[in-house]
């Protein structure tokens, strides 16, 4: 059994259905049940690009360290964003001006930590991406989606930098975002899958 193969296709498979759980979690409004998806959801991302940093070439090997190690620090970011929603938040362990900060309704500090590891993440896909060799249709379409993925770095960086969430958080709404969310789950979805069928085939072509 070649592990190196099983465990990244294990980790397509979590991605996948975590996106899927999440996305559910955000259309009924369950924030507890979407915090501790997002918990679960670095893992597998992580077994999964490890997988695609393992079998890419010499001459790649740069941009596929540089994909691994941003969602080294993507996973770092949001583990920390959401235990401390699932346990000081959630116990009421803050007093009002920490809320303030911690608390992710408010679209405060801890809300913009969340967006820059989603920003690490980005990267992560559009490097991961660069470093693939793309012989079938399905990998093409793959490394597609993880490149053109890795734009949202600007928005998870540089729209915080504008102000217009403080807005958002002032005026109460909250749709939008919601919104969001939903539609970046579309567009990640077809990355999981399509990243559990190149693993697949390269399980398959073993036996």
């Amino acid at each position: 059994m070649d592990m190196n193969k099983i465990i990244p296709k294990v980790g397509s498979a979590i991605t996948t259905v975590t996106v899927f759980i999440f996305a559910v979690f955000r259309i009924i409004n369950y924030d507890m049940g979407s915090f501790f998806v997002c918990l679960i959801l670095p893992i597998g991302f992580i077994m999964m690009t490890a997988g695609l940093h393992y079998e890419c070439e010499n001459e790649r090997k740069v941009v596929a360290n540089i994909g691994l190690t941003l969602a080294t620090v993507y996973s770092v970011f949001i583990m920390l964003v959401y235990f401390s929603q699932l346990t000081t938040v959630k116990n009421d362990q803050l007093n009002e001006q920490a809320a303030k900060l911690l608390n992710f309704g408010n679209l405060g500090l801890i809300f913009y930590y969340d967006l820059l590891g989603y920003g690490m993440m980005a990267l992560s896909t559009f490097f991961t991406g660069l470093s693939m060799k793309s012989e079938r249709k399905a990998d093409k379409w793959l490394k597609a989606l993880m490149m053109i993925h890795g734009v949202l770095y600007f928005s998870c960086t540089f729209m915080p930098i504008t102000g217009m969430f403080s807005k958002m958080s002032s005026g109460g709404d909250s749709n939008g975002g919601n919104l969001a969310l939903i539609a970046w789950c579309v567009y990640f979805l077809p990355i999981g899958i399509l990243s559990f069928l190149h693993f697949s085939n390269k399980c398959d072509n073993e036996k």
